[in-house]
């Protein structure tokens, strides 16, 4: 391929999209043990300490992380790196590799996707297979950015406090959802995690994100990519229940990343759909 396509792992891209793509993974540090995710920690190891009270963080690659996995791909052959990466606005990963970018001019170029999970998988995968069909890395992009417009993500969580405490929602939004003891139902919007709803009842919850999944896609046919944390009854919940309600055409149900879990808590359940175009 002319152009390669790395991304992150906070994508927990399904092995059979991962084809074509290099990951770089984060870390996360469980009671002040490292370890790489999708490597060297699972998502239930991260829903397991938060249950048990220990502490939990996570932290972005260092720039040379990337600069060594774009300098290693440009060695191998190809031409140009497409770098696609979790919402800025959630993480540091994608300042990271913008700051490794540099060091290679135009040969490197970096995507802010404004999502998490596989609302940056499919934009990646979606590269790849530009790439893959022999595109550019003007092309390679415009396919990314086109999927990143054809992407929904909607999530349900048990309780808003570990992102409150990691600052990914505002403290009055947690509160409010702690107070009513009510089913939040959250969105991306403009990179950032919205709250979009709350509910009394996580049956409810499920029954919500259809119907928003629904209103989001109309009759478009999608790609759907449910993902969880430490909630797997759930997930084939949504999963089954998205199936009967839109016109699906590939369907993959699996944990969400550690990081994702470190930052939403056991109970997670997402939904992401890929208009296919």
């Amino acid at each position: 391929m002319p152009v390669a396509v790395v991304t992150d792992s906070t994508a927990a891209l399904p092995p059979s999209l991962a084809a074509g793509l290099t990951v770089v993974p984060l870390t996360v540090i469980i009671d002040g043990v490292e370890a790489q995710e999708g490597i060297g920690v699972a998502p239930g190891a991260v829903a397991e300490a938060l249950t048990a009270g220990k502490p939990v963080s996570t932290s972005r690659p260092a720039p040379s992380t990337f600069a060594i996995e774009y300098e290693r791909l440009l060695a191998a052959g190809h031409d140009a790196v497409l770098s696609v990466h979790l919402s800025s606005k959630l993480s540091g990963t994608w300042e990271s590799a913008a700051l490794a970018a540099k060091d290679f001019a135009d040969r490197v170029q970096v995507i802010d996707s404004g999502g998490a999970g596989m609302g940056i998988g499919f934009p990646a995968v979606a590269a790849a297979a530009a790439a893959s069909a022999g595109g550019d890395l003007a092309a390679v992009r415009a396919a990314a950015l086109a999927a990143i417009d054809r992407t929904t993500t909607l999530f349900y969580v048990d309780t808003l406090e570990f992102m409150r405490r990691g600052g990914r929602i505002s403290a009055t939004s947690a509160a409010v959802g702690t107070a009513l003891a009510v089913k939040p139902i959250l969105g991306m919007r403009d990179g950032s995690v919205v709250p979009l709803e709350k509910v009394r009842t996580s049956s409810r919850a499920i029954a919500r994100v259809v119907e928003r999944a629904a209103d989001a896609v109309g009759d478009a046919t999608v790609d759907v990519v449910v993902q969880h944390a430490a909630a797997p009854e759930r997930a084939d919940a949504l999963a089954s229940a998205l199936s009967s309600r839109l016109s699906v055409r590939e369907r993959y149900v699996g944990e969400v990343g550690a990081v994702l879990a470190a930052h939403s808590g056991p109970g997670l359940v997402c939904a992401v759909l890929h208009r296919v175009p």
